[in-house]
């Protein structure tokens, strides 16, 4: 008997697009591009399909369905888009509302785009936040509603959707049985598997000082990254640089840390971490990571220095 084995040649394919209103990059290994269309294709499809569920741009989503009824009455929403929000809701406890879906809900009184001439008032900073609070998104798991308990509460997922996404556009991948890849969520980087070279795929952290230039560059073995920067948006007032990250608790802009780099098993959770972290302060926040299992952090503060969680060693060369 003649036993004739036939090896495939594996390649790594990309693609660049505009998905949930932010820049995605798409990256396979694959045998041929005809393949790695196929399997790109089907990212798309299903995170476009996250997109219809959790945005709140859209009218006809079930996010802007749960905020037009905001203090009227409960909304039932796929099972999906409840775990979701629930999840969210439990991050929120665990971080002590640094975190905060109902963000949304903020008047936006900071401007980032070189408008600002003075800071808000004291008053208004305190009534932006006013409908802010997720103790007010109320759950029925029997029923699968969510309820905003006051007029005018939004809920919105700029801090967790692109994470979320990047699983499952990752795990869908996985599934038709795509070898590595990575799918980067404008710099929410999620990870899976090898280059066809065996290596590990490598993942460029911003240098934050000069942000042409990365401070590291990092393996990834079957993990998600992602940064939160105040590098691009902020304003300065008395000498204290305000970040365009807002502590939903206060109204106030974080400040003190410009930079902030979470490792996690997946992408939803470093999302919300990291800008968790930023809103918590530099001590508050990498305490909070050491009690964290899986998790680790890089922190870059304002002064340009580095801080790390327990299970991080960077080299200084």
């Amino acid at each position: 008997m003649l036993c004739v084995n036939f090896t495939f040649s594996q390649e790594i394919f990309k693609r660049t697009l505009k998905l949930m209103g932010s820049r995605f990059e798409i990256t396979v290994v694959a045998k041929d591009s005809i393949e790695a269309n196929d399997y790109i294709d089907a990212a798309v499809v299903e995170i476009t399909r996250i997109e219809k569920l959790i945005s709140s741009w859209d009218p006809a989503s079930q996010t802007s369905e749960i905020n037009r009824n905001a203090g009227i009455k409960p909304v039932k929403v796929d099972e999906e888009l409840y775990n979701l929000i629930g999840r969210s809701v439990e991050i929120s406890k665990l971080t002590d509302g640094a975190f905060d879906i109902s963000f949304a809900s903020m008047d936006k009184i900071w401007k980032f785009d070189g408008s600002m001439t003075q800071m808000p008032s004291k008053e208004a900073i305190k009534q932006s936040v006013s409908k802010v609070g997720y103790q007010n998104i109320i759950l029925d798991p029997e029923n699968l509603t969510v309820f905003l308990k006051l007029e005018g509460m939004k809920i919105g997922f700029g801090a967790i959707g692109k994470g979320y996404a990047a699983d499952k556009a990752k795990k869908l991948l996985i599934e038709k049985g795509v070898s590595g890849g990575i799918i980067n969520a404008s710099g929410d980087m999620n990870t899976w598997g090898t280059q066809p070279d065996g290596e590990f795929w490598k993942v460029a952290i911003t240098n934050p000082m000069d942000k042409n230039k990365a401070f590291a560059l990092l393996p990834l073995n079957e993990n998600a990254v992602v940064t939160s920067g105040n590098y691009e948006k902020y304003v300065t007032f008395n000498n204290i640089r305000y970040t365009h990250i807002i502590d939903p608790r206060t109204g106030y802009p974080a400040t003190g840390i410009i930079s902030a780099t979470v490792f996690a098993p997946k992408a939803e959770i470093a999302d919300a971490l990291a800008t968790s972290i930023f809103v918590m302060g530099k001590d508050v926040g990498i305490d909070f990571i050491n009690q964290l299992p899986k998790i680790e952090c890089i922190i870059i503060d304002e002064k340009g220095e580095i801080f790390t969680s327990e299970n991080i060693e960077i080299a200084h060369k």
